[in-house]
């Protein structure tokens, strides 16, 4: 038995492209793989402890190899809990908008969370930078209002899947698959119920081998 963790980074729920997607993969993935369970966490429906205080002397604390304060240990905690939670998933569904050209608040907030040393990547000078969250897939749909297709001029725009791509690959994802759907918003209604039924049913795909 396996869980996937599905990320959930839209606050429009039921109006939400990205979303709606998503859901085709889970429901999916659930009637592909019978005994395996989904756990949903809503980026929008949950508090995430800032980086202000002993939370960010803590950080520092650890990356300079110090033993943090009792006081930096609480403020420390909720972040190994959320962490923790990331980590104990075996597979992983990520649904995201662009928003100016990068991805939600929100989402960014929860990867700064993820990405610390010693918990999801490690540093040595022969080694370098190594991800330590390793042998697990994750999807990822992506949203976008424009059209941001490689080779073409708005291509470097494109702060969102290359984000991604880039921060998932530095803590040591290596199978990231990946469905995009656009254009949204420059699209006629028609045009855009067929864009998101071609992404819905690649996401069908993408669940059953997943």
């Amino acid at each position: 038995m396996a869980t996937l963790l599905y990320i959930e980074s839209s606050p429009r729920k039921d109006r939400s492209a990205s979303i709606q997607i998503a859901q085709t993969f889970v429901d999916e993935y659930l009637a592909s793989h019978r005994g395996d369970s989904v756990d949903i966490l809503d980026l929008w429906a949950n508090e995430f402890p800032p980086f202000t205080g002993e939370t960010i002397n803590a950080k520092y604390a650890i990356l300079n190899g110090e033993k943090p304060s009792e006081a930096q240990s609480r403020a420390w905690r909720p972040v190994e809990i959320l962490i923790d939670n990331f980590k104990k998933a075996d597979k992983y569904l990520f649904s995201l908008p662009m928003w100016n050209f990068g991805i939600p608040y929100k989402l960014k907030h929860y990867v700064d969370i993820l990405v610390q040393p010693g918990y999801t990547f490690s540093f040595t000078p022969e080694e370098g930078y190594k991800g330590l969250v390793t042998g697990k897939p994750v999807a990822l749909v992506y949203t976008r209002g424009g059209a941001y297709k490689a080779g073409t001029e708005a291509a470097s725009l494109d702060l969102q899947k290359t984000y991604m791509e880039q921060v998932l690959g530095f803590i040591g994802f290596r199978d990231i698959r990946s469905i995009v759907a656009e254009p949204m918003l420059m699209s006629t209604p028609e045009d855009k119920k067929k864009i998101i039924a071609a992404a819905q049913d690649e996401a069908r795909k993408m669940a059953k081998a997943f």
